[in-house]
C-alpha cells in the first residue's frame, strides 16, 4: 500500500527545536558554548592546494540543510544554525585557519552550489557514492544509518534482517533510499514464503509520526539520528534496530567539495586532527549520535554503486 502526501512545516520544525531546548535535551542556543574548537592544523593547511580558490579569502563558505535536527537545524533564535554538521564544519574551519560561514542550502541545491564555486563545501548528510564521486571529491566522517523506530508501548522487540519485519507496516519516506531497501527485502521475504512488507509513504514527517502513533503503522523508517531527536523530544518512541543507509553496503557520510578544487585532502587531515585532539567525538557526542562514528576519515573512500 502506497499513500503520497506532501507538505513541510519549518515552523514545526522551529517548534520542535523550542521544545527539545526546553526539555534541557539538547543546547540549540545561538550562543552555542559547548561548540568544540580546536586549533590550526599545519598540515592541513599545507594540504590545501597552491591553486584551491575560496568563496572568500580567509572564509571556509559551507552549505548545510537546516531541517534535519540534530543534524542542523536552526537555534532558538530562528537565524542561527545549530547542529552536528555544523559543530564539524567549525572544526575543519578552525584546523584550516579560516572563519567559518555557514549558508542554509535546501538539500538538493548543494549539488550545483558547489559545482559553480556559489559554496567551498556541502556539510549536510552527503552520502557518498560512485556517481558523485564524477563530479565531487568527498571527506569521510560519519556512518550513514537509518533508524527503525516504534511506539514506546509496541510489541515489536527487533530488527535486524528482512524476516523481522515480515508482515510489518511501516511509515517511511516515499522516493527515498530506505523505501528502495525495504521493498527489496519485502521481496526476499516473499520468495522465503513469508508475508511482504506493507510500506505507507508520507513526504512530510509529521504525517509519517501520525501514521505511527495512531496505529496505521507499526514502525517509522528514516535517518536514525532525525528518530534520535524524536525520541529525545516526544518521549514516545523507541529503537528495535539500525540499518546501513547503503544496505548491503556500507555508506559514508562525507564533506563534499568540487572536483579537483585541491580541499579535499585538506579536510581529511583537519578531520583526522580532530578525531585525535578528541573536539571530533565531542561534536558528536554533544547531539547524541556518537554511534555514527567512522574508524577513520578517508578522502573518496568507495562510494555506494550506481543502481
Amino acid at each position: 500500500m502506497f499513500i503520497r502526501k506532501a507538505a513541510l512545516a519549518a515552523a514545526a520544525i522551529a517548534a520542535f527545536a523550542t521544545l527539545a531546548s526546553a526539555q534541557g535535551v539538547y543546547d540549540l542556543s545561538p550562543q552555542q558554548p559547548g561548540r568544540p574548537r580546536t586549533q590550526p592544523n599545519p598540515a592541513a593547511i599545507a594540504a590545501i592546494a597552491g591553486d584551491a580558490r575560496l568563496v572568500e579569502p580567509g572564509v571556509l563558505t559551507v552549505a548545510t540543510n537546516a531541517s534535519t535536527p540534530p543534524l542542523a537545524t536552526y537555534a532558538t533564535d530562528s537565524a542561527t544554525l545549530v547542529g552536528a554538521d555544523p559543530d564539524v564544519a567549525q572544526l575543519i574551519a578552525d584546523s584550516l585557519g579560516l572563519r567559518l560561514k555557514l549558508i542554509p542550502t535546501p538539500w538538493a541545491d548543494w549539488p550545483l552550489g558547489v559545482a559553480s564555486r556559489k559554496y567551498d563545501a556541502a556539510i549536510s548528510n552527503i552520502g557518498v557514492t560512485e556517481q558523485r564521486k564524477e563530479k565531487f571529491d568527498f571527506s569521510s566522517y560519519r556512518a550513514g544509518l537509518h533508524g527503525f523506530f516504534v511506539k514506546a508501548d509496541s510489541k515489536v522487540g527487533k530488527i535486524a534482517e528482512p524476516k523481522d519485519a515480515a508482515g510489518l507496516r511501516i511509515v517511511l519516506g516515499g522516493g527515498t533510499n530506505q523505501e528502495r531497501i525495504l521493498l527489496e527485502w519485502s521481496k526476499q521475504n516473499v520468495a522465503a514464503g513469508l508475508k511482504p512488507i506493507e510500506l505507507i509513504t508520507f513526504d512530510d514527517e509529521a504525517n509519517r509520526l501520525l501514521a505511527l502513533s495512531s496505529g496505521r503503522a507499526d514502525v517509522i523508517v528514516q535517518p536514525h539520528a532525525q528518530l534520535l531527536f524524536i525520541q529525545q523530544r516526544d518521549r514516545n518512541i523507541r529503537r528495535v534496530g539500525v540499518l546501513s543507509a547503503g544496505w548491503p553496503e556500507r555508506s559514508d557520510v562525507a564533506v563534499a567539495t568540487r572536483k579537483g578544487a585541491g580541499l579535499a585532502q585538506a579536510i581529511t587531515l583537519a578531520l583526522e586532527g580532530a578525531y585525535r585532539d578528541g573536539t571530533f567525538d565531542a561534536a558528536l557526542r554533544r547531539w547524541g549520535v556518537e554511534e555514527e562514528r567512522l574508524e577513520k576519515p578517508e578522502t573518496n573512500p568507495r562510494g555506494l554503486p550506481k543502481y
